[in-house]
């Protein structure tokens, strides 16, 4: 039984690794620019979308992070925040994404000096109006960056807490991760678990097992980002599958950030077939010229994943997601049945029981 992409995008999903400035329509950016008056490098729009995708250009993390310059240029006003956000959680609705949490940090949007309530503000409305349109589930990560002040991070882990239970869900700690230790910005994570608020950090995607260990041990993270090369440190590997700590997995970028050398390299299926509750992200929809979708089928096709391997990895996304635990359960049995349901009709004389039993 082989799954096809038009099966996949029918199936439910979840998208837990998302950045809001990497995740634009390019049209969106030019209609923009041109409305606020930024002069991007170029005016027509098949250049810019290949100025905006990674691709064979980007050697590294670095590299992949600067494109990121050219969007965060027409996000410095709440009006364009609140379209981006509005447009990513309808993309992300078509392809049957029924939770979407999306990461940004607000320290990124101060270029005409907005407050920080004018840049959550609409960034939490506009994805709760699409989600109530096209029904999703939604919610914002806020993001330190690793190069900034840790003095940033807690300011910005301030205003974690004080959006707590107001759309946002969590807190991260996102950026370049060599040099920029974790551990420097473990004041910020005291207050978010102190306040009992969810965290997630990258780590183990430019740098090795250590990255993740300090994530774990200094800053408490619940989910690991990325955790690439978590492989490399078996003892911790082992720690993280027995605490049921999840990976958010985003295959496309890691290729094009050179975190692995190759999609056949990447240790995603490993981290599978060795139990960890491993997810699949798009990490960002446009810079990476991705979908969740797009993730699952090329997960499928390069690790030989049949139809029972990806419900299991759906159904880790959800498992994963920062929701409430009755509002989880409820979504759990729910995508179980549709997820069946798909396969019956997909492979009427095929279908196994096994698909029922997680």
């Amino acid at each position: 039984m082989r799954l096809n992409r038009r099966v996949i995008a029918r199936l439910p999903k979840t998208d837990i690794h998302c950045h809001l400035d990497g995740c634009l329509r390019p049209r969106t950016v030019l209609e923009l620019a041109h409305a606020q008056g930024i002069r991007l490098p170029t005016r027509t729009l098949p250049a810019l979308t290949r100025l905006l995708k990674a691709g064979r250009r980007t050697r590294n993390l670095r590299d992949y992070l600067r494109i990121f310059d050219l969007t965060l240029s027409v996000m410095q006003e709440r009006a364009s925040l609140y379209r981006v956000a509005y447009e990513l959680a309808e993309d992300a609705a078509a392809e049957n994404v029924r939770h979407l949490e999306v990461r940004y940090s607000p320290a990124l949007h101060r270029r005409r000096r907005l407050s920080y309530v004018d840049i959550v503000d609409p960034v939490i409305t506009g994805l709760a109006d699409a989600g109530r349109v096209h029904g999703l589930s939604t919610g914002v990560i806020i993001c330190g960056i690793r190069s900034m002040s840790p003095k940033v991070s807690l300011a910005l882990a301030e205003l974690a807490v004080a959006y707590k239970g107001r759309g946002v869900l969590a807190f991260d700690l996102a950026g370049q991760e060599k040099d920029y230790p974790a551990k420097a910005h473990r004041a910020a994570f005291r207050l978010i678990l102190k306040n009992n608020i969810n965290s997630t950090v990258h780590a183990g995607e430019a740098f090795g097992p250590a990255s993740i260990g300090q994530a774990l041990h200094y800053c408490g993270a619940h989910r690991i980002g990325h955790g690439t090369r978590l492989h490399e440190d078996p003892d911790l590997l082992r720690y993280v599958n027995d605490h049921r700590i999840p990976l958010e997995v985003c295959l496309s970028s890691n290729v094009q950030t050179r975190a692995v050398p190759s999609l056949a390299k990447h240790p995603f299926a490993f981290y599978f077939r060795k139990g960890l509750r491993v997810t699949l992200n798009t990490d960002s929809r446009l810079i990476s010229a991705t979908t969740v979708t797009d993730e699952v089928a090329r997960a499928a096709r390069a690790f030989h994943l049949g139809p029972y391997d990806i419900k299991r990895i759906l159904i880790n996304g959800f498992k994963s997601a920062f929701l409430p635990y009755a509002h989880k359960a409820r979504v759990l049995r729910e995508v179980n049945l549709e997820i069946d349901r798909v396969f019956m009709e997909t492979f009427p004389d095929e279908y196994d029981r096994r698909f029922t039993t997680l």
